[in-house]
């Protein structure tokens, strides 16, 4: 079964500043990943939305990827094999945006990605979503002191605490915003999420995406709310015994 992935990106001015957003719809919940460059293009943070999404996931995994990017999909698959084959150029000269291109090319051919154009601003659920990240990516990029790091550099990746139980693909369905997912946990745990404030998000490493999944689906909870419960627990013990108990989890002597 492939997970159903919604990219999209775009440009306020083009060029100009610019952002990006992902809408993955896990088995443990909606994972919703954004970000953005003070001064980029339209067709880079396209690619760089997609570029997140398949960094999120591990290596054979099984994904449909959704884009209302022409400009993406086409270039994965017609124009890329041509690319490579002529050293990265095409009959004018060098590729646009090749060091984006190289890097969409390396993840997907080590995951099982199938591309699916769908048109932009039709009513579809999750292509809408990702529009509105892309827009808070943008926001959160020129809120962002001058000089700091791209929000849409891989490895990293802006990621939401809060989840939604996957919505239907119909246009005809309402786009309400997505309500939090309710948690399944222990007693203790439910009690421990008992008055959800407001939510905030947190730089998580892609890395750990997969196994916070799997240790999220053993425990009963979605993804996001998993992460939660592991910053309640290490705030809970502090700084001495979290670093006491993270050594005698790896194995390592004490500090």
């Amino acid at each position: 079964m492939r997970t159903i992935v919604y990219a999209d990106g775009g440009c306020d001015p083009n060029p100009g500043p610019g952002g990006w957003g992902v809408v993955i719809r896990a088995e443990t919940g909606t994972v919703e990943l954004c970000g953005g460059e003070r001064s980029t293009t339209n067709n880079r943070m396209e690619l760089t939305a997609a570029i997140n999404a398949l960094a999120h996931f591990p290596e054979g995994a099984a994904i449909e990827m959704r884009c209302d990017s022409q400009y993406v999909i086409k270039s994965v698959t017609e124009w890329m094999k041509g690319w490579k084959a002529k050293g990265w150029r095409t009959s004018t000269g060098p590729v646009k945006n090749v060091d984006l291109m190289q890097s969409l090319d390396a993840l997907a051919a080590k995951r099982d990605v199938r591309w699916t154009w769908v048109r932009g601003h039709t009513g579809e659920i999750g292509n809408e979503r990702a529009d509105r990240l892309a827009a808070q990516g943008r926001r959160e990029a020129l809120a962002a002191p001058v000089g700091a790091a791209p929000a849409g550099a891989v490895p990293a990746a802006t990621v939401s605490l809060t989840a939604s139980s996957p919505a239907p693909d119909s246009a005809a369905s309402a786009p309400t915003a997505p309500a939090p997912a309710r948690l399944k946990g222990t007693a203790a745990l439910a009690a421990g999420f008992a008055t959800a404030p407001r939510t905030t998000q947190v730089p998580v490493d892609l890395a750990l995406g997969p196994e916070i999944a799997r240790a999220a689906k053993a425990a009963g909870l979605t993804a996001p709310a998993y992460v939660e419960a592991a910053i309640r627990v290490a705030l809970h013990l502090g700084p001495e015994d979290f670093a006491r108990a993270h050594a005698a989890a790896k194995g390592t002597p004490s500090p």
